[in-house]
C-alpha cells in the first residue's frame, strides 16, 4: 500500500511502520527502514516517538484504534444482539490473522504500555455493552461480567493458537465452530423464549435493568443486591 505523501509527517511514519510490521512483523519495523519507507530521515522520527519501541506501541495503538473504529461501526448496524456478538467474533479473528505481530503485542504481551492497555481495555468494554444487551433480553446464562470474560478468553485463544499454524494449513471452519461453541456457552439460543422463566435469566435481567437508575435503596444495600444477582447468575448448575 503507497503511502499518502500529503498526510502529516507522523501519519506518514505510522503507515509505513504498520506496512512493515504486517508484512515483516516486528524485526522488519526498523527506526531506519520506517523512515525510508515514509520518505523522512530517521531523527525525525526519534524527534516524534522515542526509539524503536516508541515507535511500535505508537503503530500497535494506531492500528487498533483502526479496529476499534470498525467494532463500533459494526455495532450500529444490526439490531440483534445476538448476531452482532456473532459479528463481533468473525471482526476479531479478522483482524488476528491479518495483523498477526500486532495482535501478539496487544494479547500476547503481560507488559504492555498504559495507552495500549486502555484501548484494549475499551474493545473489552464495548463487547461488554453487547452481551449486555442479551442479558436486557434475559438470554444469557450467566452475569455479564463472567460471560464477557469467557467469551474474550475463547476469542483470544482461538487467535492465538492459529496464529501458530500456517494460515494455508488452517482449517477455514473452525473459526465458525468455536464461534457457535462460545457463543451456546454464554447464550440461550433455543427455547430463548422460556429462558426468562428460569431464575438465572430472571437474575441477569433485572441486574442489567437496575443499571444507574436510582432505587429506594441505600449505596451498601444497593451493593449487596447486586453482589446477589450476580452470583445467582453465575451459578453453576447441577
Amino acid at each position: 500500500m503507497p503511502i499518502d505523501a500529503r498526510g502529516s509527517t507522523s501519519d506518514r511514519l505510522l503507515a509505513a511502520a504498520a506496512e512493515l510490521l504486517q508484512e515483516g512483523g516486528v524485526d522488519a519495523v526498523s527506526t531506519r527502514a520506517v523512515a525510508a519507507a515514509a520518505g523522512t530521515q530517521p531523527p525525525i522520527l526519534y524527534r516524534r516517538f522515542g526509539d524503536k519501541d516508541g515507535l511500535i506501541e505508537a503503530v500497535t495503538l494506531h492500528i487498533l484504534e483502526d479496529y476499534i473504529q470498525k467494532k463500533r461501526k459494526l455495532l450500529k448496524q444490526s439490531g440483534d444482539p445476538v448476531n452482532d456478538l456473532r459479528r463481533l467474533w468473525d471482526l476479531f479473528v479478522a483482524f488476528g490473522f491479518a495483523q498477526p505481530d500486532c495482535f501478539a503485542l496487544i494479547y500476547g504481551n503481560v507488559r504492555r504500555g498504559d495507552a495500549i492497555s486502555a484501548a484494549a481495555e475499551t474493545t473489552v468494554a464495548m463487547l461488554q455493552e453487547a452481551i449486555a444487551r442479551i442479558a436486557d433480553d434475559g438470554k444469557l446464562r450467566m452475569s455479564v461480567e463472567r460471560a464477557t470474560g469467557l467469551f474474550q478468553s475463547c476469542g483470544v485463544g482461538f487467535v492465538m493458537t492459529q496464529l501458530t499454524i500456517p494460515a494455508a494449513k488452517r482449517d477455514r471452519e473452525l473459526s465458525d465452530i468455536a464461534r457457535e461453541n462460545a457463543v451456546s456457552s454464554i447464550v440461550v439460543t433455543s427455547g430463548a423464549s422460556k429462558v426468562r422463566s428460569t431464575l438465572t435469566g430472571r437474575a441477569t435481567a433485572l441486574r442489567q435493568a437496575i443499571g444507574d437508575n436510582d432505587l429506594p435503596l441505600s449505596a451498601a444495600e444497593r451493593d449487596l443486591l447486586v453482589e446477589w444477582l450476580g452470583r445467582i447468575a453465575d451459578q453453576r448448575r447441577r
